[in-house]
């Protein structure tokens, strides 16, 4: 069934009515949001039509047509409908009224204000995270794509079984119908935690899976591709590596991780792993979820982090992203910013963006351009600062000894009758690696 919707969001109070031209409190039933977004403000003061532009890709993404917005102004939230009962009843008046079946906020829901809200509007509504979720949902293409899906899907309906059974605990009160409702409510939920629980045990396998394959490609680098949703992540992957990842010009085109080998300057060479992309006010329910695939994030020698250079909102797009990687306990790890779709900026754009992100590397993943200062960037941070270092390696560690051949520069090397002596140049995370068997260092040297 097509799904028409409407659209909930909200002003900041950093906004004057003036500001929110064409997205002003009140009801409005309009086919599309203006085309032209206005300059970039902090991102806590984003406005409503900017929110409601976001929120109508998302719906359109999860397929449903946006056919109407209300903007929202209020200083606190209410516990019964998070608006106030006449905005609610607002609401209700704008979806009776036309031919929409579905009403999204864009915010989280309690279950209470939810179940309240599709009471008041005789019709469905969801919140910000559920819509999100669908959307992964119907990308999820792996199995390990599909059951972090379903456990964050889980995980959000767990808490909202009681709103949907309150009307079967209602049944429990009386002489003679006591139990029942009850006891059904009970089962459903006890199957969800079991549910849940093997969930997250097939998760740890799948995590367990994923650190044998990195294991396996320790004796490369490894750069994770990182960025807001839709900024071109997969689109500079298949460029760099000549894969075939389907892309699009729509929210979460890629879900599920993809590595591939990319040859980089000299003898250089690295693993780049295409992410999830991010968005603002990303469901934790995912990020718990998603654990097994985002680790590749923390576990990176490099992030690269893709910016929509063109997006109005790329410093704040920027923010939200960074704000992830610390939560995924990334914040320490090497980032190179990358500045994609410059293809369509005109010069006097481009050369504000050089003073605006100093130090970046401006590219079009589209058409392959402008590859050299990125290229060149990934090979300095893979090299890094170098000390040479003398080595006694017992040689049935052959693993070690492939491992220095593979990520370090090999200067001298000979051959005992138990053990191989070798001088190499090492960066900090090789030494780390097998400082166990150094006997003795040389000076810094960058290269």
């Amino acid at each position: 069934m097509k799904e028409y919707a409407i659209l909930v969001s909200f002003i900041p109070a950093g906004f004057s009515r003036e500001e929110h031209a064409g997205a002003r409190p009140g009801t409005s039933l309009i086919p599309a949001l203006p085309q032209k977004m206005p300059e970039s403000k902090p991102f806590a003061l984003w406005s409503s039509e900017e929110c409601l532009r976001e929120l109508e890709q998302l719906a359109k993404t999860a397929g449903a047509q946006s056919i109407g917005n209300l903007s929202i102004r209020q200083k606190r939230t209410s516990p019964h409908f998070y608006v106030g009962r006449g905005k609610a009843e607002e609401i209700a008046a704008l979806a009776s009224g036309s031919e929409a079946n579905l009403i999204i906020f864009d915010c989280d829901l309690s279950p209470a204000q939810q179940r309240n809200l599709e009471e008041i509007c005789g019709t469905k509504v969801i919140d910000r995270t559920q819509l999100i979720l669908d959307i992964f949902a119907k990308r999820a293409r792996t199995s390990e794509g599909k059951l972090q899906v379903e456990l964050a899907q889980l995980m959000y309906l767990l808490p909202r079984l009681t709103g949907k059974g309150i009307e079967l605990s209602r049944l429990a009160g009386g002489i003679g119908i006591r139990g029942p409702g009850e006891r059904k409510l009970e089962v459903d939920r006890r199957k969800i935690r079991r549910r849940i629980t093997k969930l997250k045990e097939e998760i740890k396998e799948v995590r367990k899976h994923r650190a044998v394959q990195r294991k396996g490609r320790q004796r490369i680098a490894s750069i994770a591709l990182v960025g807001y949703t839709n900024s071109g992540k997969s689109t500079l992957l298949n460029s760099l590596t000549g894969a075939k990842i389907a892309v699009g010009d729509k929210l979460f085109s890629t879900l599920d991780p993809t590595a591939r080998k990319v040859k980089l300057s000299g003898n250089t060479s690295a693993v780049i792993i295409d992410t999830v992309g991010f968005i603002r006010e990303l469901p934790h329910h995912l990020i718990a979820a998603f654990k097994a695939t985002l680790e590749e994030v923390s576990l990176a020698d490099i992030l690269l982090h893709i910016i929509d250079a063109n997006h109005p909102r790329r410093r704040e797009h920027r923010d939200v992203v960074l704000k992830v990687v610390r939560e995924l306990g990334a914040e320490k790890t090497p980032v190179i910013t990358v500045l994609n779709k410059i293809d369509k900026l005109a010069q006097e754009e481009k050369e504000r963006l050089s003073v605006e992100f100093p130090g970046c590397a401006a590219i079009s993943a589209l058409h392959g351009e402008d590859f050299e200062d990125l290229i060149a960037l990934l090979s300095k941070h893979l090299r890094g600062e170098r000390e040479k270092v003398k080595l006694r390696i017992p040689q049935g560690k052959a693993d070690i000894i492939a491992l220095l051949h593979s990520k370090g520069h090999v200067l001298n090397e000979k051959y005992t009758s138990r053990e191989v002596i070798m001088d190499v140049e090492v960066n900090g995370k090789l030494r780390a690696a097998v400082k166990e068997f150094i006997h003795g260092t040389g000076a810094m040297r960058p290269l």
